[in-house]
């Protein structure tokens, strides 16, 4: 199996099953509310529009996303025929999916090559560490050499954490212990993994935000130490955002993108919210394709993000 060969098959049934499972309080709660709203309803009007757009906000979705997907919906029920509620869940699930689809399109999925280099940001508590233990054992159990790089060296926690999960998952790990400067853990890293013919680095960086100017200058830093190695590096920035924390998710993701390039999202914690919408919503609001959801606390609950397959979860 190539590189990133996995990015593209289709989900087992267990991985569906998982998704479902994860995603259960979203859709419950959703379909609650379009039932509601759709309910012995014969026109669109302001009235369902209205609380068309009060289910979607109240999903996490936002309010400019909101607004996008009622404008395509309601574009779509002025051109096309509809027979009753069936249809318009059908045009409303199609809407949200297209705009998923849009993003998605700008994934460097066929990228091949080695060291594959991920450098991974996001605040603390989001699940960061342990998104990158679950990705290291992805890539792992798909025959790549992994190397993981202990970037986040202000918390101690952090290093232990990320040493634990590359021991489980058997793959190498390069650290310089704490309070060192996570530039050079990600130059051995990475340099490492270029003399070692690793397949794939990845980087962990610390989780603090004390203000945009000091994120901006670490996180720059880290970039331009990794291209004394090699020029293109990294390849991907994954901002990892915890689904739970709806609108502050928003907020992370603002500062985030402001102070680094990021070019693929990982939203965790699904499991654990009803407003899932704010897969769509972050997506959408930032131009940045989402590439992993994480549905559950297993180490295979990390999965790579197929946005036809959530929103069909969703809309059951």
């Amino acid at each position: 199996m190539g590189i990133f060969d996995f990015f593209k098959r289709n989900k087992t049934e267990e991985e569906k099953e998982s998704l479902n499972k994860g995603l259960e309080k979203t859709k419950t709660s959703f379909l609650s509310k379009l039932s509601t709203t759709f309910f012995g309803r014969t026109k669109i009007d302001d009235d369902f529009l209205d609380d068309l757009e009060e289910t979607l906000v109240s999903a996490d979705v936002g309010i400019a996303t909101t607004l996008k997907i009622i404008k395509q919906f309601e574009s779509r029920v002025a051109e096309e025929k509809y027979t009753g509620v069936n249809d318009l869940n059908r045009i409303l699930k199609e809407e949200i999916s297209n705009l998923l689809q849009s993003h998605n399109e700008k994934l460097k999925i066929g990228i091949t090559a080695k060291p594959y280099v991920i450098m991974v940001v996001g605040v603390n508590g989001v699940g960061k560490t342990t998104t990158i233990g679950k990705l290291a054992n992805k890539f792992k159990n798909e025959g790549l050499k992994v190397v993981l790089g202990a970037g986040d060296t202000f918390r101690a926690a952090a290093v232990d954490q990320l040493k634990i999960w590359s021991e489980r998952s058997g793959v190498e790990f390069i650290s310089k212990g704490m309070n060192t400067d996570p530039a050079a853990v990600a130059y051995e890293a990475v340099k490492y993994g270029c003399e070692n013919e690793a397949d794939v680095v990845i980087i962990d960086t610390a989780g603090r935000l004390h203000n945009k100017v000091n994120l901006m200058n670490e996180l720059s830093k880290i970039k331009r130490v990794m291209q004394k190695v090699r020029e293109d590096l990294p390849h991907e920035i994954l901002l990892v955002l915890d689904g739970t924390t709806g609108q502050n998710a928003f907020e992370q993701a603002k500062q985030f993108t402001a102070a680094t390039e990021v070019n693929a999202l990982a939203i965790t914690k699904l499991d654990g919210t009803a407003k899932g919408g704010v897969v769509i919503g972050i997506s959408d609001q930032f131009k940045i394709p989402v590439k992993y959801i994480g549905v559950g606390e297993k180490m295979t609950d990390l999965q790579v993000f197929d946005p036809e397959i959530y929103v069909e979860s969703i809309f059951g």
